[in-house]
């Protein structure tokens, strides 16, 4: 088997799981691509007492056919088709009668089961009664169920308001890999990439080991981004669509948001979500948002300020793959070479600068280990000026339990930054407005993230802490 890169802190829960001593009902999930199945099947060195998958799209009769053949695989002998998917389960308790009287774990997996649910097929109640009735009364069995359809494990299975009701005994999200694990895993596959590479790399496709999986040790990071993109037989070309279609199962509305959210980079509120997608505000949106959230899409957050303290939420795309199509994929060119031709241009630039903001959101847990405050409580966010004849806003700022807030200015370029006369007066400005429209009595200071620091100078001594590019990739969980 290839070797399983990163998920340590997964690998020791499952071991703590293993060997509880109780029946453990398991349910993880994330977005397509993630490594669900890979991580469970390299975990358990595929060896299941029972293991099955559901099939994308297709009815019950296939799924029950699909159940048949793990039944079969089983060991239960001359397995018939279930008339059902409570006959299903029968068999099931079938064939594992003779396994739970050993002292051994009995794992069963039941993978993509989002798909076993197809409409008025019974699924759902006959799982609730399968656990209930009988793994629950065996302290050796390990039922772990899995899917990409996140709404669909966290509506049904883990907030179930039926008899699977707090059934769940532990439930494991699967995040993308950080840039750590990213660096990590090109490292085992001969990829002589630089951190900065991996950076530009991090911000097309994400820390998405299925992506990852595609690239080419031979090529650069820009002509690799035009193989999966803009190559006559681009692999991830048709991707967004397929990620969207496989978590949701109207993903139309899901699509609109994210275009609305991906085309303002400081954010959009609620109100201007339902402007410009036509959607109603009320429980359709709330679920929208929410199922995007949890699938790691966006983020939302409040301004700071005592004027809008009681603003509504703003909402802001932070899932790098999703960026970068909705970006650059949508103009139709023909050009196979269009990313390599493109670098360094206005408008990659400009996009490398926000896409490195998101970037550091998603690593904020490394940022303040290494401002060395990952020990204080703290809330972080962006901020804007209410006022109407500034344009001051922060990028990041981290509030901390011991009256200091950290402003942090985020600069994405290949060499130390330089602050010439106009920026540094571009920053006294902005702390100023921050404290006078904030009312904060914390002090305030001013940090720099750049992927390598910044040149002393004149006007850098007003920068009081530097995080650079080394410091984002130390292999902290970004959970």
């Amino acid at each position: 088997m290839d070797k399983l890169i990163g998920r340590q802190a997964e690998r020791a829960t499952l071991d703590q799981y293993i060997k509880s001593g109780k029946s453990e009902f398991v349910a993880l999930y994330g977005r397509r691509r993630i490594g669900k199945t890979y991580l469970i099947k390299q975990h358990f060195g595929n060896k299941f007492d029972f293991y099955m998958s559901g099939t994308i799209d297709a009815g019950k009769s296939v799924q029950l056919a699909n159940f048949r053949e793990g039944l079969i695989n089983a060991g239960l002998e001359d397995a018939r088709l279930p008339k059902n998917w409570q006959d299903a389960f029968a068999m099931l308790k079938q064939v594992l009668s003779t396994k739970v009287g050993t002292k051994k774990r009995c794992v069963i997996f039941i993978d993509e089961i989002p798909c076993l649910d197809t409409p008025k097929s019974g699924f759902i109640g006959a799982l609730d009664h399968f656990w209930n009735t009988w793994c629950a009364d065996h302290s050796n069995v390990m039922l772990i169920v899995c899917g990409s359809a996140t709404s669909w494990i966290i509506n049904n299975i883990i907030d179930n308001h039926g008899g699977l009701h707090n059934r769940i005994t532990h439930e494991m999200y699967l995040r993308p890999f950080n840039l750590g694990e990213t660096e990590q895993y090109l490292a085992e596959y001969g990829f002589a990439y630089d951190r900065y590479s991996i950076c530009q790399l991090y911000m097309a496709i994400g820390g998405v080991p299925y992506y990852l999986s595609l690239l080419d040790s031979t090529k650069s990071v820009a002509q690799n981004i035009d193989r999966l993109f803009f190559g006559a037989s681009a692999q991830l070309r048709t991707e967004y669509e397929r990620l969207f279609k496989s978590l949701f199962r109207n993903s139309v509305p899901y699509m609109q948001v994210m275009e609305v959210l991906a085309s303002a980079q400081g954010g959009v509120t609620r109100d201007e979500i339902v402007a410009k997608t036509k959607i109603s505000s009320g429980s359709q949106l709330t679920i929208i948002l929410r199922d995007l959230e949890n699938c790691d899409f966006i983020r939302h957050f409040r301004s700071k300020g005592k004027k809008i303290r009681s603003n509504k939420h703003i909402y802001q795309v932070v899932d790098m793959f999703t960026m970068f199509h909705i970006r650059f994929c949508r103009e139709e060119t023909t050009d196979e070479n269009y990313w390599t031709h493109s670098v360094n241009t206005p408008s990659v630039n400009t996009w490398s600068g926000y896409a490195f903001e998101r970037l550091c959101f998603l690593h904020i847990n490394q940022i303040k280990r290494a401002l060395g405050i990952d020990r204080i409580r703290t809330e972080h966010y962006s901020w804007r000026s209410s006022a109407s004849d500034t344009k001051s806003q922060i990028d990041l700022a981290i509030e901390r339990a011991d009256r200091m807030i950290n402003i942090c200015e985020i600069k994405f370029c290949d060499a130390p930054y330089v602050i010439d006369k106009d920026e540094d007066m571009k920053f006294r400005v902005c702390l100023a407005n921050f404290r006078a429209e904030t009312a904060t009595r914390y002090g305030l200071l001013l940090t720099l993230i750049a992927p390598f620091g910044i040149t002393n100078g004149k006007y850098s001594s007003q920068i009081k802490e530097v995080v650079t590019i080394d410091d984002l990739f130390s292999n902290v969980s970004n959970a």
